[in-house]
């Protein structure tokens, strides 16, 4: 991984090909909400495909968490649908058959010298593509279970929600005084309440 990748970093804001042939920015796809990214070696993988599978439970919590997942591989558009469909994921698949992101962040597996994957990550993502947690997953047990991921989504949410802690005296005062721009789905954007905070 490139020696600039570390939290705290802004991470790149791609922009490929989804599984329905559209392209799309990850800070599109994120919107001003906190964010899984996978990074697949692909299809073909069965520690990828299971890691996907574990992902099916928790992108629910990640919907009504407000939270978001994308899955990112080098696999072509239809490979890519076989993978999402196969696995019975719901979020989003970007292809990258040309390799841009394995290039970019010099995360080529040179070991496998047959697929050229990338070697797969998973990157939690504050809003605003800033990285919060990068897992290793090139030996299985280093990516990151759905507890570890479920505990992440807390730490970064409890950063980013204003309102995380609705019983404080100060909030109960602010709704009461119509201040709802400090209120979930009221507010203003993460990026004016944290640039407020500082």
């Amino acid at each position: 991984m490139r020696p600039d990748m570390i939290p705290g970093a802004t991470f790149p804001d791609y922009e490929l090909a989804d599984h329905t042939g559209k392209h799309r920015k990850l800070s599109e796809l994120q919107g001003h909400n906190p964010m899984v990214l996978v990074l697949s070696r692909g299809s073909f993988c069965p520690k990828d495909r299971r890691q996907a599978e574990g992902l099916v439970q928790l992108h629910r919590e990640l919907e009504v968490g407000y939270c978001r997942l994308v899955t990112i591989s080098t696999d072509n558009i239809s490979e890519t649908n076989e993978y999402r469909s196969g696995v019975g994921a719901h979020w989003p698949f970007l292809s990258d058959p040309r390799r841009t992101v394995q290039r970019d962040l010099d995360i080529a597996e040179y070991t496998d010298t047959t697929h050229n994957p990338m070697i797969p990550y998973t990157i939690v993502l504050e809003p605003g593509l800033v990285i919060y947690k990068i897992y290793n997953g090139y030996w299985f047990f280093g990516r990151p279970t759905v507890d570890e991921l479920h505990q992440d989504m807390r730490a970064v949410t409890k950063k980013w929600r204003p309102d995380w802690d609705i019983t404080t005296p100060e909030l109960k005062a602010a709704w009461q005084q119509g201040r709802k721009e400090l209120f979930y789905p009221y507010g203003k954007t993460y990026a004016q309440t944290i640039s407020e905070q500082e």
